[in-house]
């Protein structure tokens, strides 16, 4: 006898009830959660930001290694992440599911305890969302909302001439951990026996199945007294993010080759790979570490932050955006990163 259950065995009700029991809520201005017909937020004098993310089986995950609890946190992660960019304090998520009769409530268990966890590590609030049955795979569609003071919202067009451009943490990371997962996956199917390697690839490989969304540096920002001017989030690639600031902002940036974050293990899998590690940082994306201008004064407050990255100068617009070498060498920059369609 199967230890699984089939979802038809408990229905779609059945199923809320059971992922209803393992959430609580945490946050004042989340009134009403799951189990009416629409949640109740009250955010008293905030102004509220929304995003929302969609993650397709074989289009942004595979689950050949991409463990469903994973999966679940980071379909959380990446949506709080984009909050995080608008310097907004994520509080509430809704979580819309298809999927395929394969499935099981313990795989569905699985995968909701990786949003708890991330609800739990992000203090928000699962307040609602819909299962239904999906012909094309697993489907995942997060909403997250934040709240953010009147006049605190920041923007992608508010960069200025003269302002420095930082970035969180280090790039290319997450692009080098697919690359190794990929190759696993090819070892794999070409011998099923194989245990894969990954040895000394923990770090990366992290990168790429379990990212965190910077909401620690929102909070320290603010602690510095630093409220930046523009800021994205790095989801499709350092080039093509740093290239919609600029367009938005109608600027120009330089970004300095050797001030680039990267780490040791990226770049000696780059290496492996054969792949040049700067194209990997400037066009690999899903790092979901922040991109974001400050202006020059508040140079001295970040220039020994030791997870802030001070990476270039904003220019004017007709100096274009530009990748320069230690000899003050400028090349345009092409964003290369994850085209949609």
């Amino acid at each position: 006898m199967s230890e699984y259950t089939p979802l038809s065995e408990l229905g779609e009700f059945g199923l809320i009830k059971k992922i209803k029991e393992k959430f609580e809520l945490r946050n004042e201005s989340s009134v009403k959660g799951i189990g009416d017909d629409a949640a109740v937020l009250e955010p008293q004098e905030k102004q509220l930001v929304v995003s929302s993310d969609m993650l397709l089986e074989g289009v942004h995950f595979d689950l050949t290694f991409c463990p469903l609890k994973h999966l679940g946190y980071k379909a959380v992660a990446v949506n709080v992440s984009d909050i995080a960019a608008m310097n907004a304090k994520p509080t509430q998520i809704t979580v819309n599911i298809g999927v395929g009769a394969r499935y099981t409530v313990e795989a569905i268990e699985e995968l909701y305890e990786g949003v708890r966890l991330a609800c739990e590590s992000y203090n928000v609030d699962l307040v609602g969302g819909d299962t239904t049955s999906s012909r094309a795979g697993l489907v995942i569609s997060v909403t997250a909302i934040g709240e953010v003071a009147k006049g605190e919202a920041v923007l992608r067009s508010g960069a200025k001439v003269n302002d420095l451009v930082c970035v969180t943490g280090d790039l290319g990371a997450a692009y080098l951990g697919l690359q190794v997962l990929e190759r696993e996956k090819q070892a794999f199917i070409a011998n099923p026996e194989m245990q894969p390697e990954l040895e000394n690839k923990q770090y990366i490989v992290g990168r790429q199945l379990r990212p965190e969304a910077r909401m620690d540096v929102i909070y320290e920002l603010k602690e510095l007294g630093i409220k930046p001017t523009a800021m994205i989030d790095i989801s499709d690639g350092l080039a093509s993010e740093l290239m919609h600031i600029c367009s938005q902002s109608g600027v120009g940036a330089t970004v300095y080759k050797d001030n680039l974050p990267a780490d040791s293990q990226m770049l000696e899998t780059a290496v492996e790979f054969n792949l040049d590690p700067i194209t990997c940082i400037m066009n690999g994306g899903e790092d979901y570490e922040l991109l974001f201008t400050i202006p020059l004064a508040d140079h001295e407050k970040v220039k020994n932050h030791p997870d802030i990255t001070i990476i270039g100068k904003i220019t004017e617009a007709s100096e274009g955006v530009n990748l320069a070498n230690k000899h003050g060498q400028a090349f345009p920059l092409k964003a290369q990163g994850w085209s949609h369609f």
